[in-house]
């Protein structure tokens, strides 16, 4: 697990102790290396306006510009703690937007692949991940309904965007034994959808209802490009 290098004093520990004791333990979250993970990665500094930072810990999504936002804690956890991650695995993640999601999975997993189509996330995203020395993360600049099938096959993918179906390509890019997160619906609400590969076909498990921006690209939303995915 690479540690969180602070450029300065951290005074949010009580917060996140706070955040896993009333937000997480008591919606279900049980993995201990996610509990391990959301207590140790400060997601301050993943919101976009220093103003915002005291509300960082908070039951709630956050604004981080390009009309984004950063996920609420536990749903943040419930998709991580999904990817049954242990340590070793090889993740793409679609829609990097704030970068926190994209920390999380770097202290669980060995290497992190993560797409973003807004050039401004994406470089605001790298300068905080490089901060707290999340070392094992690569990032591009591209439409993520593509995914990246020059580092294909991944132990797991994890969507931070909702797609009207799951592009196939998705289920390509997954190795026999992966597991696929992602939420899938309308652009107003949607059904957080697990897939996990075998080497009979895929097995669907759904999640419960959730709320994300579009996934815009080739394989998602075709429209409205200033609500991209990420």
């Amino acid at each position: 697990m690479p540690p969180f290098k602070l450029r300065e004093k951290d005074n949010y520990v009580r917060s996140r102790q706070r955040m896993v004791e009333t937000q997480l333990i008591p919606r279900g979250i049980k993995d201990k290396r996610v509990i391990e993970a959301m207590l140790a990665a400060p997601r301050h500094l993943f919101v976009s306006e220093e103003a915002l930072w005291s509300q960082a810990y908070s039951d709630f999504p956050l604004p981080i510009g390009e009309k984004q936002t950063i996920s609420q804690p536990y749903i943040v956890a419930l998709m991580t703690e999904s990817l049954e991650l242990k340590g070793m695995e090889k993740v793409l993640e679609i829609g990097t937007g704030s970068g926190y999601q994209t920390a999380i999975l770097s202290m669980l997993a060995e290497k992190v692949y993560s797409i973003e189509r807004i050039s401004t996330l994406a470089a605001r995203a790298r300068r905080i991940l490089d901060s707290v020395n999340c070392s094992n993360v690569v990032i591009k600049i591209a439409d993520g309904t593509l995914g990246w099938p020059e580092e294909a096959p991944f132990d797991a993918i994890l969507t931070t965007a909702a797609a009207p179906e799951i592009p196939k390509c998705y289920i390509e890019q997954l190795a026999v034994g992966g597991r696929l997160v992602i939420p899938v619906g309308d652009e107003y609400s949607q059904i957080l959808t697990k897939i996990i590969k075998t080497k009979d076909g895929i097995i669907r498990q759904d999640m419960g209802g959730c709320r994300f921006v579009k996934l815009i690209g080739r394989y998602g939303w075709k429209a409205d490009f200033n609500n991209n995915g990420g």
